[in-house]
């Protein structure tokens, strides 16, 4: 859009550029400020589970350099098995931090990269935001490209992944793809070598910095092939009757169809090709994963999307950009549909798997830029020339009289300015109205946004927090506490046995071996924790004694209400086990009579006698929380199925009373249970040296009294 159309019709290009720099700096400000709340609430802390992997493989980086990165043998995970870290993650978001740090470091700021890898997401966003106004420019208009900084400078499906200490893959990612696509749309436009070679370098950015990248290196070829049957069309259109094209039309495209499933399937057949992974036929099957791949389904963002999450994470851009694909639609070109198969694409993917709303955000910005952009543009349009043609009749009106020639054209004329002047009156109402209106959508949105991303998304998940009668706020900080306790009282070889959520956490900040981590790159190491976890004690005893398992660590929320414990991720873990050791698990064992998942009094003996249920509600039942009855379970809404009881007996005409303990513990012992309980840490024991002897056959029975001889 040039200094003469649109918004900036009228103004200079000198202004036109100082205010494009303001909104946009001012979009990255923003987007970087409402990413702060968890710093200002808490405290500079690595959020959530991946991250602490990458922090710590930032750490290895910056102490050992990147050679000795990417040899890097992690022995503290997959005990016994160890880890490759070179070759199994993406460095480019760790190179990213290492460079910035080294650069700081050479101007004598001197930072700890740990503070760089909290902020790195909130600083990317402004850069995210410019790729976007660059990219949304290039499909539309400068107008329409500042909409959608400021879109997705505070959008909360691309906050979610880029708060302050989220330092994962994602936070970088999005202004790759944004920015590869900007330039990809620009050379696709020039024609230039220049820019297709930067598209190149930024597509080598992206690929090492997600695993998403797959999105890209299918999206281009798919544009390219597009374009490629949209100019076959118009060629054969004009040449050959309606009916012919149709024909020819129908018929190529099912037979090429039909041609690229077969090639396909014979190069996989054949061994040319890998077949697709789980995630990617979870993908077009959405029951894929829970029967074949349960780890796969076990994980939340991997669920198909609610209609909530769309109105949660894009709140008024959901409704509007439709109408931005539409206007791309009727006014297509080259770059345009590019735009049309991104947004395409991404609402599908995103509606089969509720992560993917991180893909579809930057295309819903963009839209919806064009959309409100268009829309401004056409009623401030319609304004000035209105204006410019009352004020031209006007002067003619006035002329006419001083001339004093007020004939009946004069009459006519003035008589039509009238007319006009009042239509515009109710045009000039009509549209007011309606801008008012979106601009209240904006403030909305804008409203949304901010409380979303502070109520929602800026919780570490290490941290909880909590708030009493009288409103006061409550730190619950269980989790470091749980593994500074690690840290300081278990020998440095310890091995720690846990599901796999937080084995990132336990080897960042615990610096401890773990058998299983957040990587899930060994579903068979993975399935022989869960049935450990599912078995009773002796059988899960032999397991960890084969693992060399020192402690085993449990998440339990039923004193505070924390949903998120490993009670309730406890038939994923049977499930996993179960696909690897179907004759000793089944999943119907765990459930009651009347096929319900429950560990109240109706719940089955296995389930009673399994491991995760004794560690979780080991001496539970001595715990009483308010007016609920002893053992009641906050999470699950009653009371557990084993608990204490009081035995009586009589002795000496005196009625006393003795507590038995319903859950006993046989080759563990507890360690430690964190303040609220939140975590617990259990001691596997060591076998013992030579077989127990029972009490009874303890002494040594004589069978006859030998007497000495004097």
């Amino acid at each position: 859009m040039t200094a003469e159309t649109g918004f900036f019709r009228g103004k200079s290009l000198g202004a036109t550029s100082l205010l494009t720099f303001a909104i946009l700096s001012l979009a990255w400000f923003v987007g970087f400020a409402s990413r702060l709340f968890a710093i200002v609430r808490f405290e500079s802390i690595i959020h959530e589970f991946d991250p602490w992997f990458n922090y710590r493989a930032t750490h290895h980086m910056v102490e050992n350099g990147f050679y000795n990165f990417l040899n890097w043998f992690d022995e503290r995970a997959w005990y016994p098995l160890g880890r490759i870290v070179g070759g199994t993650v993406y460095p480019g978001l760790m190179v990213t931090s290492g460079l910035i740090h080294w650069v700081l470091d050479t101007l004598n700021f001197h930072v700890h990269i740990r503070e760089i890898c909290v902020f790195l997401a909130p600083t990317f966003s402004g850069l995210t935001a410019i790729a976007t106004y660059l990219l949304t420019k290039e499909l539309w208009s400068a107008g329409a490209g500042l909409f959608a900084a400021c879109f997705i400078a505070i959008s909360p499906g691309y906050t979610s992944r880029s708060v302050a200490g989220s330092y994962d893959n994602e936070g970088i990612a999005i202004f790759a793809l944004q920015f590869t696509y900007y330039l990809w749309v620009k050379s696709l436009k020039t024609g230039s070598v220049m820019w297709a070679s930067f598209c190149a370098l930024s597509y080598f950015y992206m690929v090492s910095a997600w695993g998403g990248y797959v999105f890209i290196i299918n999206l281009i070829p798919l544009h390219v092939l597009a374009l490629i049957i949209v100019a076959a069309m118009q060629y054969a259109r004009a040449r050959i009757s309606r009916q012919q094209f149709m024909t020819l039309f129908v018929g190529g495209l099912t037979f090429f169809g039909i041609l690229a499933v077969v090639v396909y399937f014979g190069l996989v057949w054949g061994g040319y090709v890998a077949p697709f992974s789980g995630r990617f036929y979870s993908l077009w099957d959405t029951g894929y994963a829970k029967i074949h791949i349960p780890i796969i389904a076990s994980v939340s963002e991997h669920q198909p999307t609610t209609w909530v999450s769309f109105f949660f994470d894009l709140h008024i851009t959901a409704a509007v950009f439709p109408v931005g694909l539409w206007y791309c639609v009727k006014n297509v070109n080259d770059e345009r549909v590019f735009i049309i198969l991104y947004a395409v694409s991404a609402v599908y993917f995103a509606g089969v798997m509720v992560r993917l709303m991180l893909t579809l955000t930057p295309a819903v910005c963009v839209l919806s830029g064009i959309a409100f952009s268009f829309t401004f543009e056409k009623y401030l349009r319609d304004d000035e020339k209105s204006s410019t043609k009352s004020d031209s009749d006007r002067q003619m009106y006035d002329k006419v009289t001083k001339k004093g020639k007020v004939d009946l054209g004069v009459r006519a004329v003035g008589t039509a300015a009238a007319s006009e002047t009042a239509e515009d009156g109710v045009g000039v109402n009509s549209r007011s109205l309606v801008s008012v209106v979106l601009v209240l959508f904006l403030l909305m949105f804008v409203v949304h946004a901010t409380y979303v991303t502070s109520n929602a998304y800026s919780h570490p998940s290490v941290v909880l927090q909590s708030s009493n009668s009288h409103g006061d706020r409550i730190i619950m900080d269980d989790f470091r506490e749980a593994y500074h306790w690690l840290r300081e009282n278990t020998a440095d070889d310890a091995r720690i046995m846990s599901w796999w959520d937080y084995g990132y956490q336990i080897a960042g900040m615990a610096n401890r071996t773990t058998l299983v981590d957040n990587n899930t790159w060994n579903n068979s190491h993975i399935a022989l924790v869960g049935k450990a976890m599912s078995s009773n004690e002796s059988a899960a005893y032999e397991i960890m004694r084969e693992l060399d398992v020192d402690y085993v660590l449990v998440i339990f929320g039923g004193v505070i209400g924390y949903s998120g414990d490993d009670i309730n991720k406890f038939l994923w873990m049977v499930r996993i086990a179960e696909g690897e050791h179907p004759k000793e698990i089944k999943e119907a064992n765990y459930f009651t009579d009347s096929g319900e998942y429950s560990v109240g009094p109706h719940a089955s003996d296995i389930m009673l006698n399994c491991m995760m249920y004794k560690m979780s509600y080991y001496r539970f039942a001595e715990v009483r929380m308010g007016y609920n009855q002893d053992g009641f379970d906050r999470t699950r809404g009653y009371v557990i199925g084993k608990k204490v009881r009081a035995v009586f007996h009589s002795r000496q005409a005196i009625c006393e009373e003795t507590i038995v303990q319903d859950i006993t513990l046989e080759h563990i012992e507890e360690a430690y249970t964190s303040e609220n309980w939140l975590v617990r840490i259990y001691k596997v024991k060591k076998p013992e040296n030579r077989p127990t002897i029972k009490k009874s056959e303890r002494q040594v029975r004589l069978e006859s009294k030998r007497v000495a001889k004097v």
